[in-house]
Formats: structure tokens, C-alpha cells, sequence
């Protein structure tokens, strides 16, 4: 049990970790509370964005698909953006967030969240390369663009582009077909590394014994197709959003007599078209999975099936058949379904997606706590909405804000050095 030392007035007492935020019903162990919270929700949310966003990349420079081309190229620079926050939620959730530094330090297999440090280096390595051989003839035309230039500002660019060239300034044919090869070959081994980053996140669920909710071998792959899912859709929404926005800066800047501007399409409805229809494949497969291992749960009824039942289908059925399958699976799948797509449509469908992959992953880790250990109680998490200390803001909904914000606060600084957008 998570506990940490108070010293007041009184004398020395203890303020058990998740009671704040933990209300229980019936016969529960006086032990027991909800010590997994909001962080461990956004924590394999987090991951399996990396992943999506990775995947979408992948499908054009391993498979070809030249029809994504444009929002592969963004997808790649986004996943390089969500890398670093997937160890956030951790580091909040920690009572001593130093100590996670271990994990990268002193990686092994003994564990599964040892391994963590394994798979996300090597997964940050080929990100890293992956996005330096796209965008290598871009650094080398910019030092040739920004040479002898005066100016801080271009004489920093200047000497940044330089570093991130490496060296390499060779852009004949030849050695731009070597850097598609290289994207290539490393995108097409990102794709079970990017898996695995975040098939581990269910194994860690999974592979608990002694959870009747979370013991199961469908774990890692639901949580794998589900994160496909979210990234593809974060991805879309984000694209769609940015090139709205410059549409209609363009023609704000137009109308006010600015000649110089040049109005853009904004948001392509064709490639938006094209993308859907992975994002419906890959969104079946997370349905079709769910719902097998709830079949399966049922149809084996073990032991633990009654308090299973009573909260599936008593105390989170709204949580489980509304918010998730309805609202996030059913309807958006749906709306993309149905002919004519528009982009409006397909804005509010990634919504609803995402909101259906987030009530999962709630689904699975609150959820999966809200049970007693003694099968005759139940535990329910509040979430802390307005902070009193830094513990309720960390495991509340302002440092899950806090979580999910980030990622395109260092997009926003990235995309200024890789210009996902405009570099073709």
C-alpha cells in the first residue's frame, strides 16, 4: 500500500494514498481504495496514441499508400510530439517521481513495466532516425537558404539546421533514394515496436492473477487495436483542426486586403475520405475484440462472474454500454459509415472515437478497482475537479488536462524546426 509520512501538530500520522477520491459500499477490506486513478487512465491513453499516430505514418512509407501521403508525413512529427508525455501520467502518479528514472536507467525484462525502458528507447531511436532521413534534404536546403544571413534568428536557424544535419549535406538522387529506403526499412520495424510499446500496457492488466476484470489473454491486443484506433482519430482531428484554421486565417487576411496571402483548400475531403476508411477497419477490429472477450467472460462464468456481472451490467453500465460502446463505438462508426461524409461529420465522429477509447481505458482501470477483493463490495473514485493540494491536482482532472495538453504544446515547438504541413 502507497502511504506517505505526515508530521503536524498531533504528532505523526498516515494519509493513505487514494483516500480522498475513494467512497465504498458494502464489505470492503479497510485496506482497500482506489490507488490507481485519473494518471493510470491517461497513462496507456497516452501510449497508444504514440502508437496510432506511428501506424497512420507507416501505412504510407511501408505500404505505399500515396493518398496519405500528407497527413503520414504530420502523423510521424505528431507521434514524435505524444513520445515524451507517455511517461508523464507516471511521473505524476508516483510518490517519488525521481525514482522513475530507474526504469530508463536500468532496463530489463523481469517485469513488464521494466521493459518499458527497452521498448520506448528503442522506440524514440527509430522515430528519431525515421524523422531525420525524411527531413534531412529539408535541413541541408535550409542552411543553404539561411547562409550568410544576419539576424539572431536566422543565424540560430542557421546553426541548428547545422546540427541537425550531421554532417550529411549530400542531396543528389542517389542519396535521396537511399533516405526513402531508410524510412522504409525503419518504419516497417517501428510497426511491431510501436505495438509492443503499448501491448505491454494491457499485459500489464492482463497479467494480474488476482483482478477478475483485467485477467485476460485479449488484453494486450485490445488495448493494441483500440490505441491504433485513438491514434488514428487524434491524428485526423488534429489535421483537420490546423488546416481549418489556416483556411480560414487566409481568408481573413485576404479579406482585410492582404494580397500577398494565398488562400488555402484547408482540410481535403478525399484524403480525410481515404483515412476514414482505415480508421473504420482498425475500429471493427477494437469492437469485434471487446465484444468476444465480454462473450467470453460470460460463457465461462467463473467464480468471479456475479460481482463481474453486477458491476458490468449494474453499477458501470452507463460507464460500459453507453459512453463506451454507444456513444464512442456504435455512433461514430455510424456516422462514418453512412454515404456522403463531410468534414463536419467526420470532426464530431473522431470525437466521439476518442472519447469511446478514453471511457475504455477508464472502463478497464477504474473499473477493474471498483470491486472488492472480498466479492461482497464496491469501491467508487471521485475525481478530484478543483485541487486543494498537489496530490488532488497530479490525480485530477487538471493534471490529466495537463497530460493531454502537452503533446501539442511540443508539436507546436517541433513543427517549427520539421514543418509537417508545408514540407512536401
Amino acid at each position: 500500500m502507497s502511504v506517505e509520512n505526515i508530521v503536524g501538530q498531533g504528532g505523526e500520522h498516515l494519509v493513505v494514498h487514494g483516500l480522498e477520491w475513494t467512497a465504498k459500499e458494502l464489505f470492503t477490506y479497510p485496506n482497500e481504495f482506489i490507488y490507481w486513478s485519473i494518471q493510470i487512465v491517461m497513462y496507456p491513453y497516452m501510449t497508444g496514441l504514440v502508437a496510432g499516430a506511428f501506424v497512420l505514418s507507416s501505412l504510407y512509407h511501408v505500404f505505399g499508400q500515396q493518398d496519405l501521403k500528407t497527413i503520414a508525413r504530420f502523423s510521424l512529427v505528431f507521434s514524435l510530439a505524444l513520445l515524451p508525455v507517455a511517461m508523464m501520467p507516471l511521473q505524476f502518479h508516483l510518490q517519488q517521481p525521481f525514482r522513475g528514472m530507474n526504469v530508463m536507467f536500468t532496463p530489463h525484462f523481469t517485469s513488464a513495466i521494466a521493459a518499458f525502458g527497452i521498448v520506448f528507447s528503442t522506440y524514440a531511436v527509430i522515430v528519431l532516425s525515421e524523422i531525420w532521413f525524411v527531413y534531412r534534404k529539408f535541413f541541408v536546403d535550409q542552411i543553404e537558404i539561411l547562409k550568410g544571413k544576419e539576424g539572431a534568428v536566422d543565424r540560430f536557424k542557421y546553426y541548428l539546421y547545422l546540427l541537425l544535419s550531421l554532417g550529411a549535406f549530400d542531396t543528389s538522387d542517389a542519396a535521396v533514394a537511399k533516405d526513402k529506403k531508410a524510412v522504409k526499412i525503419l518504419a516497417g520495424i517501428g510497426i511491431p515496436v510501436a505495438c509492443f510499446l503499448h501491448g505491454y500496457a494491457g499485459f500489464i492488466f492482463g497479467s494480474v492473477k488476482a483482478n477478475a476484470l483485467w485477467m485476460s489473454p485479449l488484453m494486450p491486443v485490445i488495448f493494441i487495436m483500440s490505441a491504433v484506433v485513438s491514434g488514428i482519430a487524434l491524428c485526423m482531428l488534429t489535421y483537420i483542426i490546423i488546416m481549418e484554421f489556416k483556411k480560414w486565417s487566409a481568408i481573413i487576411a485576404k479579406g482585410k486586403g492582404d494580397e500577398s496571402v494565398q488562400v488555402i483548400a484547408g482540410a481535403e475531403l478525399d484524403v480525410i475520405n481515404k483515412t476514414s476508411r482505415y480508421l473504420l477497419g482498425f475500429l471493427i477490429a477494437a469492437i469485434t475484440l471487446e465484444l468476444l472477450d465480454l462473450i467470453f467472460r460470460g460463457y465461462t462464468a467463473m467464480k468471479s462472474w456475479d460481482i463481474l456481472r453486477s458491476v458490468m451490467y449494474g453499477k458501470d453500465f452507463i460507464h460500459i454500454f453507453v459512453m463506451q460502446y454507444g456513444i464512442g463505438n456504435l455512433l461514430p462508426f455510424i456516422m462514418l459509415l453512412v454515404p456522403g461524409l463531410s468534414i463536419r461529420r467526420v470532426f464530431f465522429a473522431l470525437i466521439f472515437v476518442l472519447f469511446g477509447v478514453f471511457m475504455m481505458r477508464w472502463n478497464v482501470v477504474i473499473g477493474g478497482q471498483a470491486f472488492s477483493l472480498s466479492f461482497a463490495g464496491y469501491m467508487h473514485y471521485h475525481m478530484p475537479i478543483i485541487p486543494h493540494n498537489m496530490e488532488t491536482y497530479k490525480e485530477g482532472l487538471f493534471g490529466a488536462l495537463t497530460v493531454f495538453a502537452t503533446p501539442f504544446a511540443l508539436f507546436w515547438v517541433i513543427n517549427k524546426v520539421t514543418p509537417s504541413l508545408e514540407y512536401k
